[in-house]
Order: C-alpha cells, then sequence, then structure tokens
C-alpha cells in the first residue's frame, strides 16, 4: 500500500513538482496495472488491493482515474461486494460526464444498471441501462447497443421473477400470471429479441446464444412451453458449436424443466440424465446433486418409484459430503415419501426421523411440522403391522453413489394404504393429473431464480457489470478520445447519485471529493461546472417521488420466510412448494387412496397465451 502523503505541489520549487508527479503518476498506474493483471487472472481480491492502493496514490490523469474506478467497480462485483461496487460505479460515471467522456458514461451507465439490478432496485436499473443504450445509439456503437438491450432485458426479467416470486407467495396458481408480471416479462422478451437481432447483424454466435437461452427463460415463465423448447434447443446447439459444456449442461437441464410442463417425463428424464452426464464431466458435484434430485422427482412422476429412490439416495450421499445440510433434509424427505410408496414404513420411518432431526438443526419449522406428522403417522402404522416389515431396517451402506437400486421388500396391503399416507403424500392423491400439478406448481414458481446460474456464467461475459463493459484494458481506456456530453445528462446524474437513500447534498456531490483525484492547473479546465452543481429539475424530483413511492410495500413487508438455498438443491424447491400447495387443497388431503399409487396421471396443463415481442 502507499505510504504518507507527499508533499503539496505548492510546497516545492516547480521541478521538484513536476518530479514528484511523475514519480506519482508512475506509481499508480503501475499499481493499477498489476491489480488489473491480478482480476484477469481471477484473483479479485489480490486485485481490490492493489486498485485501492493506486488510488491512494492518486493521479491527475483523469482518463487512468476513470478506468481505475470501473475496474474496481468489476472487481467488487465479482466479489459480491455490491455496495463498493455501486460507490465506484457512480465515481466512474461523475468523472466521465464531468470530462466529456460519452462512451465512459455509457459503461458507467450500464455498470450500474447492473449493480442496481442484483440489489433488486429495478427502477433505477432501468433507467441506467436505458441511458447505456440512448449514448450508445447515438454514438453509432452496435456492440453497445446490443449489450445495452441485453442488460435492459436481464432488468426486467429479473422484476418479473420478483414479482411472479411475490404472486407465488401469495394466491396465484402455476401458469396463471397477474398482468404486471406478464407484462413486465413481455418487456423482457423485447429487448432479448432486439438484441438477438442485432448480434445476428453483427454475426456474434457467442451471443446470439445466450440471448436464445434467456428467451427460452422468458418464455417459460410466460408457460410458453414449446417455444421455449425451441428457444432452449438453439442455445443447446450454439453451446455444442463452442464446446461449452457447461452452457451445453445448463440447456439439457431447462429442456428438462420444459419437458415436465408438457407432460413428457420420459423426455424430460432423458434431458436430466444427460445433464447429469455433463455434470460429472465437469466434476461439479454440487450440480451432480441437483441433477439426481430432479430426476428422482421425474421418476416419482413417472411413478417409478424404486429408480426416484435410487436417484433422491445419489443427491443423499453428495449433500453429506459436501455438508449440505439443507439438501440432506430434502433427500431425507424425498426418500421417506418414496419408501412409502413403495409400501416399506420402516425404512420410511428412519429418513422421516432424519428429516425431523435435520429441520430442528436448520431452523426449518415447516420441515420439523411435517416431519413430526410423518413420523407419527408412520409409529402409528407400524404398531398396527403384524408382518415382517414392521421390524425392516434400511441398509444404507448396501447403497453406493453408482449403485443398485433398493432391494423390493413385502408391500403393505390394501387396507393399510390410507392410514400410511404421508400428509404430503395425501395433498397429491392418486388422481389423473395431480402429480404433474405439483411438479408443475413447483416448475413455475422456482424456476425463475435459475437465470444466474444457467445462463449467465461469468466466463460468458454476461454477469453483472463485464457485461457492460466487456472490460477494456486500462491502455485502452486511456487512449480513447473525450466526447462531448449532452445538456441532458444532467438530471440522469443527480437521479443515480441520490439513491434514494442519500439527502440531496450527497446528490450534488462534488467532482473535487472523488477518491484519488489530483485537481491541478493541467486538468481543471476539464472538469466542466466544478463546484457548481446544477439544481435538479422537475422531471428529477418526478422520477425519484415515483421510485420512492413504488419501494413503500417492499420496505413495509417483512421478508419471505425462505430456507438458504443448499448448493446440491436446485432453485426449484420441491419440499417448501409442496407443503404452500397442500395447504390450498385441504379437501384433496382426505380424497380415499384406496386406488393404490398405480393409478395413472393425467395430461399436461394447458400452456398459457405466447406473448408477443413488443408487447408492453
Amino acid at each position: 500500500m502507499a505510504g504518507p502523503a507527499p508533499p503539496a505541489a505548492e510546497e516545492l520549487p516547480g521541478p521538484a513538482a513536476r518530479r514528484l508527479y511523475s514519480r506519482m503518476e508512475a506509481s499508480c498506474l503501475e499499481l493499477a496495472l498489476e491489480g488489473e493483471r491480478l482480476c484477469k487472472a481471477g484473483d479479485f481480491k489480490a486485485g481490490v488491493a492493489f486498485f485501492e492502493a493506486a488510488v491512494q496514490v492518486g493521479t491527475e490523469d483523469l482518463k487512468t482515474l476513470s478506468a481505475i474506478y470501473s475496474q474496481l467497480g468489476n472487481a467488487y462485483f465479482y466479489l459480491k461486494e455490491h455496495g463498493r461496487a455501486l460507490e465506484y460505479h457512480k465515481h466512474d460515471l461523475l468523472l466521465a460526464r464531468t470530462i466529456g467522456d460519452r462512451m465512459g458514461e455509457a459503461k458507467a451507465s450500464g455498470n450500474l444498471g447492473n449493480t442496481l439490478k442484483v440489489l433488486g432496485r429495478f427502477d433505477e436499473a432501468a433507467v441506467c441501462c436505458q441511458r447505456h443504450l440512448s449514448i450508445a445509439q447515438e454514438q453509432g456503437d452496435k456492440v453497445g447497443e446490443a449489450r445495452a438491450l441485453y442488460n435492459i432485458g436481464n432488468v426486467y426479467h429479473a422484476k418479473g421473477k420478483q414479482l411472479s416470486w411475490n404472486a407465488a407467495n401469495a394466491t396465484q396458481d402455476p401458469g396463471h400470471l397477474p398482468p404486471d408480471v406478464r407484462e413486465t416479462l413481455c418487456k423482457a422478451s423485447e429487448f432479448y429479441e432486439r438484441n438477438l437481432s442485432l448480434v445476428k447483424e453483427l454475426g456474434d454466435r457467442a451471443a446470439q446464444g445466450r440471448a436464445y437461452g434467456n428467451l427460452g427463460n422468458t418464455h417459460y415463465l410466460l408457460g410458453n412451453f414449446t417455444e421455449a423448447t425451441t428457444f432452449h434447443k438453439e442455445r443447446l446447439a450454439i453451446a455444442k458449436e463452442f464446446g461449452d459444456k457447461a452452457a451445453e449442461r445448463r440447456a439439457y437441464s431447462n429442456l428438462g424443466n420444459a419437458h415436465v410442463f408438457l407432460g413428457r417425463f420420459d423426455v424430460a428424464a432423458e434431458y436430466y440424465k444427460k445433464t447429469l452426464q455433463l455434470s460429472r464431466q465437469l466434476r461439479d458435484q454440487a450440480v451432480e446433486a441437483q441433477a439426481c434430485y430432479s430426476l428422482g422427482n421425474t421418476y416419482t412422476l413417472l411413478q417409478d418409484h424404486e429408480r426416484a429412490a435410487e436417484y433422491h439416495l445419489r443427491h443423499l450421499l453428495i449433500a453429506q459430503e459436501l455438508a449440505d445440510r439443507v439438501g440432506e433434509g430434502r433427500a431425507c424427505w424425498s426418500l421417506g415419501n418414496a419408501y412409502v410408496s413403495m409400501g416399506r414404513p420402516a425404512q420410511a420411518l428412519t429418513f422421516a426421523k432424519k428429516h425431523l432431526q435435520i429441520s430442528q438443526e436448520i431452523g426449518d419449522r415447516h420441515g420439523e411440522l411435517t416431519a413430526r406428522m410423518n413420523v407419527a403417522q408412520l409409529q402409528l402404522v407400524l404398531g398396527r403391522l403384524t408382518s415382517p416389515a414392521a421390524s425392516e431396517k434400511p441398509d444404507l451402506a448396501g447403497y453406493e453413489a453408482q449403485g443398485a437400486r433398493p432391494k423390493r421388500t413385502q408391500r403393505l396391503s390394501a387396507e393399510t394404504w390410507d392410514l400410511l399416507r404421508l400428509p404430503l403424500e395425501r395433498s397429491i392423491p392418486r388422481a389423473p393429473s395431480s402429480d404433474e400439478e405439483c411438479f408443475f406448481d413447483l416448475l413455475t414458481k422456482f424456476q425463475s431464480s435459475r437465470m444466474d446460474d444457467q445462463r449467465c456464467p461469468l466466463d460468458d461475459g454476461q454477469a453483472g457489470a463485464a457485461e457492460a463493459t466487456a472490460a477494456p484494458t486500462l491502455e485502452d481506456r486511456i487512449a480513447q478520445p473525450s466526447m462531448t456530453a449532452s445538456p441532458q445528462t444532467e438530471e440522469f446524474f443527480d437521479l443515480i447519485a441520490s439513491s434514494q437513500s442519500r439527502r440531496l447534498d450527497d446528490q450534488r456531490a462534488s467532482v473535487g471529493s472523488l477518491p484519488g483525484l489530483r485537481i491541478t492547473h493541467s486538468n481543471a479546465g476539464h472538469l466542466r461546472g466544478h463546484g457548481e452543481p446544477q439544481e435538479p429539475g422537475d422531471d428529477f424530483f418526478n422520477m425519484l417521488i415515483k421510485y420512492q413511492s413504488s419501494r413503500i410495500d417492499d420496505q413495509r413487508c417483512p421478508p419471505p420466510d425462505v430456507l438458504p438455498r443448499g448448493p446440491t438443491m436446485p432453485d426449484e424447491d420441491f419440499f417448501s412448494l409442496i407443503q404452500r400447495v397442500q395447504a390450498k387443497r385441504m379437501d384433496e388431503q382426505r380424497v380415499d387412496l384406496a386406488g393404490g399409487p398405480e393409478q395413472g396421471t393425467g395430461g399436461p396443463p394447458e400452456p398459457q397465451q405466447q406473448c408477443q415481442p413488443g408487447a408492453s
């Protein structure tokens, strides 16, 4: 890190001051270049340390400082320190706007938009990304325009996911989206379509793959499952073309999810198997466990309970290896249900007790209640049984991660079926389409959170700040010519600087307060309006009031009671969803199950109306 602050220039004679500044400039640039090298190598923590040291040394070169701010913001974003990322991207925007660097202003706006999106401040994010788009179009920057369109689509997609989640926690059934959710997702689709058209024109195949994947995700959320499969197949083809195994794996997983909704459980299982195979090639145990979990639930829908138990057991073993207690609890719950369906209550009881223990340990109150009910019912059933199955014990040592299916044992008599059914099983009676409904509920509510994991990997250049900036090198950034700023930027900057929680004085931050900036006679002329911030106009206050009022409900509502996601659990949390579904189906829980578990399932749900691109 830098040592004591150097003496002020006015304390030194002219030649000495120039020599001092020269040494400081070299030191600042050298530190920044080392920080850039470390970040490119993936060591963002060390890179941040060098960039911060460069800021402490300071520079009078405005382009160098702007580049350092941008890189620091990106590095903090990758480290998930989004507050610090926001701080430095704001500094970058202020400096770029002040020196009239239009391209720098565009990229800083895009970075701010991505960071605000991650923080859930979607309206502000949309303003920033729209600013990025406007400047890119003004400057004839087609690549920047494509990135801005993609980022705006991401903002609306994320907002639609959150609105959908809020609706899911209320009274919405799967496939029935409220108008505001549908409108938001349609906007996402519109911007993704525009992005796809432009990257086709540019011949950017990698960007086309990302656009196809996100269009598939959006149509999936809209209930357009056939369209979703079309887009995901395009995404799969491009992933194979580039040899991108991670993207290929995500495409297979998405295709599996969509085919579940289409009622093609056998096809879904094959896609999930390909997901499993690729996860092993990639040596990603967490994703391997997620694929096993999805396969277990798919085979439950296919009523192949022995194979379902096999995959849930694989999930359990990996969860234990990775110390994922949330995933371990879900696996135990699923195994309990599978053994009930196979008529093996003693083994089901062992897993129900384990589920109860883990639920208590992780503070899952809903899981604990369900597990207590399951344990009590199974103990009651076992107390009435006189067959050898009552003393049956599960032999976990006999199962390997790649091992055989569970052994068959004596099945229960028909008269004990209704007594034996677990409470959650009763919420899914063996009547036509009931299994599909529960699984459809699950995927509708929870697939929406897979965006970042499934389609926006960091190395694709899509995640967060990297998508807006394309990470120009310090030399490239410094060498870029300045552009003339338009007079309309002042209110936009004031909106960003406010961040809704800052006081008005903070919204008018002076350029002189920027860290690392040394104002000298040589650069003072480039700092337009230094010390004379423009008063915000009525438009600024109107936008600020609108955004603040739209967040009042969020500020007053407690956060949803959701358990942290374990690394081996897909974002589609079957367990939590089925519990919510159960609460709305009390009458179905009392349905006579005399027909047994072998009864067939019904057809797929009716797809929702297709969203037309361009709708708003």
